[in-house]
């Protein structure tokens, strides 16, 4: 007979350690009992801390980029606002035919 697959106590041992890990960093970023948990201002702190963090990532486009996602945004919307005045009309003209 031959094996196929992975071993299903090599795939438990691959779950349970995947699982301690989880739990030792959901204990890292939460306090546990008995131990002190960061003040109001600390917090306050650590999320001004991260959020200029954040937008240090952030890349603004060029003006040409800028230029040229607008416009194909007001193209798009001008297609749609088309589109759905023609199917509004279209469904006006279908309603009088019936009940009119």
């Amino acid at each position: 007979m031959t094996r196929q697959g992975p071993d299903v106590s090599d795939t438990a041992a691959a779950a349970a350690s995947d699982a301690e890990g989880s739990a030792a960093s959901r204990s890292e970023r939460a306090p546990r009992r008995g131990e002190e948990k960061r003040g109001l201002f600390a917090r306050i702190a650590l999320f001004v801390r991260q959020v200029v963090a954040e937008l240090k990532k952030v890349v603004r486009p060029t003006r040409q980029e800028l230029v040229t996602y607008t416009s194909v945004v007001l193209v798009f919307v001008t297609v749609v606002m088309l589109f759905v005045t023609v199917i509004d009309l279209g469904v006006g003209k279908l309603a009088f035919w019936v009940f009119g």
